[in-house]
């Protein structure tokens, strides 16, 4: 349920009607806008009166919730939330790019790595200290080594660090890492999103190779619910019937989710494309889309990448996907 207030309301009742919400077990999430006030009410609300709330003089009118996502919907939270890692500013119509190689290897690749995305104009830098892969054979990464080389690229070339975790016991390893990303696999890993949820830090939260619009949103409520504010959604591709790429990029993901929600959406175009050739196509397709984000795989030298070379592009090519990713988010703010 939503409670849309007039104009400038009275203090006094605005705080009597917020006491007398919590004491019937709803939690009151109020949201001020530049010329709206709107109160979101999560919990069972189906005891509540409407037309009792909606007499009072300080009410504009009172509508019921049909989405299970209630921190997450536009509805609760028209105004898009926008988080800020640094100097970057990721939502309210800012294009952020996120570059740098799948999985830490070694200093020499991620120092090089580090300083071509600066160059180019990355406004963070991505890359993996554990990797869980598909095979248990696979490069696994650095671990705890793989977070101090991160954390000493991030004092080098002054770009926040974004990291994947798997695994609630690691939090504490991650204390000093900027933004921590959620991968596909682990969407609905409910433990670990419900201890993100008591963190503070953005996250960065993938949908799942089959999952819907619907299960991503309330995965990204798990987090929510327990008072983390900061969550960004992922379009990383889908699985479909067709094999020729590892992920179908579900780019009408882009404006839907944004309608429906007023978290950040960003999108991955290395993993949906799976192969360096398509991936700055993909790109300038999101961007195009509204996408308030892309999030690029780098390699100082791919062909020798322990983890997913061939769908990371080299520096030289990044810089021109970069540039041409603010050309089109500059034709698009003209002609809005």
């Amino acid at each position: 349920m939503i409670v849309i207030l007039k104009n400038r309301p009275d203090p006094d009742q605005l705080e009597g009607l917020i006491s007398w919400l919590n004491a019937q077990g709803v939690a009151v999430h109020p949201t001020v806008g530049a010329s709206q006030t709107i109160l979101g009410l999560v919990g069972d609300t189906s005891r509540i009166d409407m037309n009792l709330i909606a007499a009072l003089d300080i009410v504009e009118a009172v509508k019921r919730v049909a989405e299970p996502y209630k921190n997450a919907n536009r509805k609760f939270h028209p105004d898009d939330t926008v988080i800020r890692v640094g100097n970057a500013v990721i939502g309210g119509g800012n294009l952020t790019i996120i570059a740098g190689p799948c999985a830490v290897e070694s200093e020499e690749q991620l120092m090089a790595t580090a300083e071509a995305v600066k160059a180019a104009g990355a406004d963070l830098l991505r890359g993996s200290a554990f990797k869980p892969g598909s095979s248990p054979y696979a490069f696994q990464g650095l671990g705890i080594e793989g977070i101090r080389l991160l954390l000493a690229a991030k004092e080098q070339y002054g770009l926040p660090v974004v990291s994947e975790i798997y695994d609630a016991s690691q939090l504490p390893l991650f204390c000093d890492i900027d933004v921590l990303m959620v991968g596909a696999k682990n969407m609905q890993n409910y433990a670990l999103l419900r201890a993100l949820g008591r963190t503070e830090k953005p996250v960065i939260l993938k949908r799942g190779f089959s999952n819907t619009r619907e299960e991503l949103l309330m995965s990204a409520e798990y987090i929510l619910a327990g008072g983390n504010p900061n969550v960004i959604l992922c379009e990383r591709g889908i699985r479909t019937f067709d094999p020729s790429v590892p992920g179908t990029l579900d780019v009408a993901a882009v404006p839907l989710l944004k309608s429906l929600t007023h978290l950040p959406v960003i999108v991955d175009p290395s993993s949906a494309g799976g192969k360096y050739t398509y991936v700055p196509a993909l790109a300038r397709a999101g961007a195009a889309a509204g996408a308030d984000g892309v999030m690029i795989e780098v390699h100082s030298d791919p062909a020798h990448a322990k983890c997913d070379g061939l769908q990371s592009l080299t520096p030289e090519k990044f810089a021109k996907t970069a540039a041409s990713l603010r050309r089109i988010r500059q034709l698009i703010s003209e002609e809005e």
